[in-house]
């Protein structure tokens, strides 16, 4: 990367390495950009990142706990049942808007899995 890049402004938004929460824009442009929205997210990932480390597990593993797993499996099966209402309500002759409306809701689960942590 060159220099001239290195100094460009970021035009995508950045979020936060442990909620996943979008970062405000720094108002300084001084020293490193902002990898968490608050000190608690910052401890939570070094904490993960130890008990990796302790663990013996690679560097890019992924580890839940019980209610996170479940809560993932609970936003995926509103995703599936939200597409198979689309295909239910296409097969059925469903008007424009109505097919509207539940792909709008298939696109709301969907970024609520955006979310993993």
């Amino acid at each position: 990367m060159t220099a001239p890049e290195r100094l460009r402004p970021r035009t995508e938004p950045r979020h936060c390495g442990w909620c996943g929460l979008r970062l405000p824009e720094d108002s300084t442009k001084v020293g490193r950009p902002r990898r968490y929205c608050s000190q608690s997210c910052r401890q939570r990932a070094y904490e993960r990142r130890s008990a990796v480390q302790r663990g013996g597990l690679p560097e890019d593993a992924v580890v839940l706990s019980a209610a996170e797993l479940a809560d993932l499996q609970d936003r995926l099966f509103q995703l599936r049942c939200a597409a198979e209402d689309v295909v239910t309500a296409a097969d059925d002759g469903a008007a424009p808007t109505e097919l509207k409306d539940l792909a709008a809701q298939v696109v709301r689960n969907a970024h609520g899995l955006e979310r993993l942590r």
